[in-house]
């Protein structure tokens, strides 16, 4: 049956063989596979070029294509999941995900891994565009502002420990190891997908071209587009870290892999802390002022990196902590607010809010490595920039009628 506007009803709000913990345990996991498939193996990536024999560019593009493949599948998986429900996309994705992850392990050529990242991606997206659906199919008002919140602490936990995890293993195993355990993590998430019942109110009956263009529909929506650019930028900054933090720990400041995992740590825990801070912040602060409040911090922290983060790893990493925590302290409140712009069409909302930071991010893995020489200084400059316009970016839709209104969190502090 087709959803009408504003139908709320809920279905296996409560999961049998799961629980609400474990439903959480679960979409925490299925945000993560960016993450997971990437920083698992950023501490391979300066030796993977020379196993291949082929430039650092080469070997960044199993990073880029991986982005932005990632981000056009979303696109796919999203609608789909309004039509035909979430645990049928969820299979298909992960069945692809587990059979690409081990393609990539026996890859021999650098555009065999290329390839097969690129099907490692379509079929990891499927998580991604559907997790976020989950959270507003189960949840409402504070609960999901905080379940929202919760998942992406649990999310960012990866980049803590999947390079330490990766920089650990390459002493044992090859790039190929890490891959193989990727491809086990896909099976460990498709089991628990075998456990999660279906939560998608209603199934669209329309057909599946239809199901496509409610992607358009929810564009037009100028509150929900105005803010999907604005939280969006945001990922350009953090993702133009993550791409080249490898080369700027190993070969700028000589390290190990195994010193970079630690170093990289530092900034994870900014990303985990990050989301806790914001509830936190937003028992005592409005919401807008929290934001607002990140915006300004992550260009200061970008100030702090364009001048100091030079003189050594450890001072490089704390210059950058200010804005990465920021960075993640204004996701939540941002996917929370896009949410309750649009109320009906979830899969293809969720898909964009997912798909256009990614996209955003992939800019910034690209715009950071224009210039090789000045990595650090371009991590730094990116931030600034990010926070200065979306900064000036939020002032003007709080001042506008562009979003509605939704109600702060309700708390005996404020």
């Amino acid at each position: 049956m087709r959803s009408e506007p504003g139908d709320d009803r809920k279905i296996h709000t409560h999961q049998k063989y799961l629980g609400d913990r474990g439903l959480i345990v679960l979409i925490a996991v299925l945000s993560a596979f960016v993450p997971l498939s990437t920083d698992l193996y950023l501490p391979a990536l300066p030796g993977m070029s020379d196993y291949f024999n082929v430039p650092v560019s080469l070997t960044n593009l199993t990073l880029i294509l991986f982005f932005l493949f990632f981000s056009v599948g979303m696109l796919f998986w999203g609608p789909l999941s309004d039509k035909y429900g979430r645990r049928p996309v969820l299979l298909a994705g992960l069945a692809l995900y587990i059979a690409a992850s081990a393609a990539c392990a026996v890859s021999w050529d650098i555009y065999q891994l290329i390839f097969f990242r690129i099907l490692q991606a379509i079929g990891g997206s499927a998580g991604s565009a559907v997790a976020t659906a989950i959270v507003k199919d189960v949840y409402d008002g504070r609960k999901r502002e905080s379940v929202l919140a919760l998942v992406q602490s649990m999310v960012v936990i990866s980049p803590a420990v999947a390079p330490v995890l990766g920089a650990f293993m390459l002493p044992f195993t090859s790039w190929r190891g890490l891959f193989w355990t990727l491809a086990l993590i896909g099976i460990v998430s498709i089991a628990g997908c075998l456990l999660y019942q279906e939560t998608v109110p209603s199934r669209y009956a329309g057909t599946i071209t239809q199901s496509f263009r409610r992607l358009g529909t929810v564009l037009r929506n100028p509150g929900f587009t105005s803010l999907l650019i604005v939280f969006s930028l945001v990922s350009t900054a953090s993702l133009a870290f993550i791409a080249d933090s490898s080369y700027i720990y190993e070969n700028g400041f000589g390290l190990s892999a195994q010193w970079y995992s630690f170093y990289f740590a530092i900034n994870a825990v900014a990303l985990i802390s990050g989301p806790i801070l914001y509830l936190w912040l937003s028992r005592y602060f409005r919401r807008k002022s929290v934001i607002l409040s990140g915006f300004i911090m992550m260009a200061a922290g970008g100030m702090l990196v364009s001048l100091f983060g030079g003189f050594g790893p450890l001072v490089f990493a704390l210059a950058l902590f200010p804005a990465s925590l920021m960075g993640s302290c204004v996701r939540p409140p941002g996917a929370y607010l896009m949410l309750e712009q649009q109320k009906e069409y979830t899969g293809a909302a969720s898909a964009l809010i997912n798909c256009f930071g990614l996209v955003f991010g992939s800019f910034g893995m690209i715009l950071v490595s224009i210039d090789g020489s000045s990595l650090i200084l371009a991590i730094g400059l990116i931030n600034i920039a990010v926070g200065f316009i979306c900064a000036g970016a939020w002032l003007l839709i709080c001042r506008s009628t562009l979003i509605t209104d939704v109600p702060e969190m309700e708390t005996s502090a404020r």
